[in-house]
């Protein structure tokens, strides 16, 4: 029987104390890098001063400073809970058996995701404990900076993708410390939602970060989203310091004194500046040749970057309902502005993409017609290319597609981005008021079990023995789930 003593673990920095959950026990809000206040704003993560005693690590840590999500409409709205002071932590979910029998378990080190501009490891919604007993395996969330703070590209300030540094400060606090909570360092599965996706696939092809990564999960990320440039990062930067009021000489001194609330309103509206109808890219994002991203994703998957390392990959039938669907700029869409956004996205190719997806779906309206090409544009081809090019060189590799759909879609969301979350998780109950997920039953129970039974045995063994590996060309390797 585990008592309060077996619950507390040495990180090196300081001890902590989880709390028992059934068959886990959770640590939350264990601090992997020092608070980013003060001089550490805007600056590469710094080590956590070491501490005395035990810490209590039985509620998360606050969420990083943000506004409120641009999906809550379709996921379901959330209480603000975020503080610039505390907000770099983990949350680990660990077997109670791995920190008694000493048996190393495998490890899964999950980002969120959120544009980069929203979200925390620490919700709720991404509660690891079902997971982890699922799997007997032990489940990783982290925050990481986000918005301005994390993705303003001022590197005379030391303001470089912060935020994808933080992520690497993250996985590293795994590598030196998940083997104090029962994990072995030598099994981690890097994953992901979105952003999250995004940051994990990062992680797995920077040289600085691939030793540390041996299979990848990646849902719903957006991989038609190209690393910032370094000059529109520029230009960004420059117009968000004229909505400060700030000027370039005093930057560095006024970034870190204003109020944080002024921060995120600054980036409201440069954010509504800056949008465009069609557009689902954040202001600031993962700045190209920054920490974290020394070339685009596609280009170092088709170089080799990721050989070696197992996949699962997928992503949902519907995506871009969840940008698209309560957009009056689309809906009101005819189809001369339809082609008109798509040209403007993808060039001289709009027409016959059009023409094509409009054959696929007869009688879909302008806006049906763009919001399927986006889902394909951004999501599902390049989940498609990375798999083709992991299954073609040997590596094990298995594909999904999630097509659930609420029972009562009155939004016609369909199966939309972010709508398997609850079921990778299985925390339902997390999400009252969601329109993607409506009211859970039996069957969602079940598919939930379902997806998280085939995540977990690809996290412990990289095999899943009841779905099929996927071939190139052969879209009947790709598991659909509803």
């Amino acid at each position: 029987m585990t008592g309060r003593a077996d619950e507390v673990v040495d990180t090196g920095r300081g001890r902590v104390r989880g709390a028992a959950e059934g068959p886990v026990i959770a640590f939350r809000g264990v601090p992997y890098a020092a608070s980013p206040v003060g001089d550490l704003r805007f600056a590469p993560p710094r080590p956590h001063p070491v501490w005395s005693g035990v810490r209590e690590a039985v509620r998360s840590g606050p969420a990083v400073p943000q506004a409120a999500s641009r999906l809550e409409r379709v996921m379901g709205p959330r209480v603000p809970d975020w503080d610039e002071d505390g907000c770099l932590t983990v949350n680990v979910w660990t077997p109670r058996a791995a920190l008694e029998d000493g048996v190393p378990r495998p490890v899964l080190v999950w980002f969120h995701g959120g544009g980069f501009t929203s979200g925390s490891g620490g919700w709720d919604w991404y509660d690891g404990g079902r997971l982890a007993a699922l799997g007997d395996m032990v489940v990783v969330t982290a925050n990481y900076r986000l918005g301005p703070l994390g993705y303003l590209h001022l590197p005379q300030l030391g303001a470089e993708n912060l935020g994808s540094q933080d992520q690497a400060a993250a996985l590293r606090w795994v590598r030196e410390t998940i083997a104090s909570f029962g994990g072995d360092p030598g099994s981690v599965t890097v994953g992901g939602q979105s952003a999250g996706a995004y940051s994990a696939l990062s992680l797995a092809v920077d040289p600085r970060t691939t030793g540390l990564v041996h299979r990848v999960l990646l849902q719903s990320g957006p991989w038609g989203l190209e690393p910032q440039d370094p000059g529109e990062a520029a230009e960004r930067a420059d117009a968000y310091l004229s909505l400060l009021g700030v000027s370039d000489a005093e930057a560095a001194t006024a970034l870190r004194a204003l109020p944080v609330e002024q921060l995120l309103s600054a980036y409201g509206r440069l954010s509504t500046r800056v949008a465009r109808p069609g557009d689902i890219a954040p202001p600031m994002h993962p700045v190209l040749g920054g920490p974290g991203v020394p070339r685009s994703l596609r280009r170092a998957v088709a170089d080799g970057a990721l050989v070696g390392k197992d996949l699962l990959i997928g992503t949902t039938r519907d995506e871009a309902t969840a940008f698209f669907g309560a957009d009056p700029r689309i809906q009101g869409l005819t189809t001369a502005g339809a082609l008109d956004l798509l040209t403007g996205r993808i060039g001289g190719r709009a027409a016959a993409v059009y023409e094509e997806c409009a054959a696929r779906l007869p009688g879909a309206t302008p806006a049906g017609i763009l919001t399927a090409v986006e889902t394909d544009e951004m999501f599902r081809d390049g989940a498609m290319e990375i798999a083709d090019h992991q299954a073609s060189g040997g590596d094990v590799t298995y594909v999904y597609r999630f097509d659930r759909r609420p029972p009562q879609d009155d939004h016609g969301l369909g199966a939309t981005h972010c709508a398997e979350l609850p079921f990778l998780f299985t925390t339902f109950d997390a999400y009252p008021d969601s329109p993607m997920l409506g009211r859970p039953g039996d069957a969602e129970r079940d598919l939930g079990l379902r997806f998280a039974g085939a995540v977990a045995r690809f996290v412990t063994n990289g095999s899943i023995d009841d779905w099929p590996p996927y071939a190139p060309t052969s879209t009947e390797r790709v598991r659909h789930l509803a």
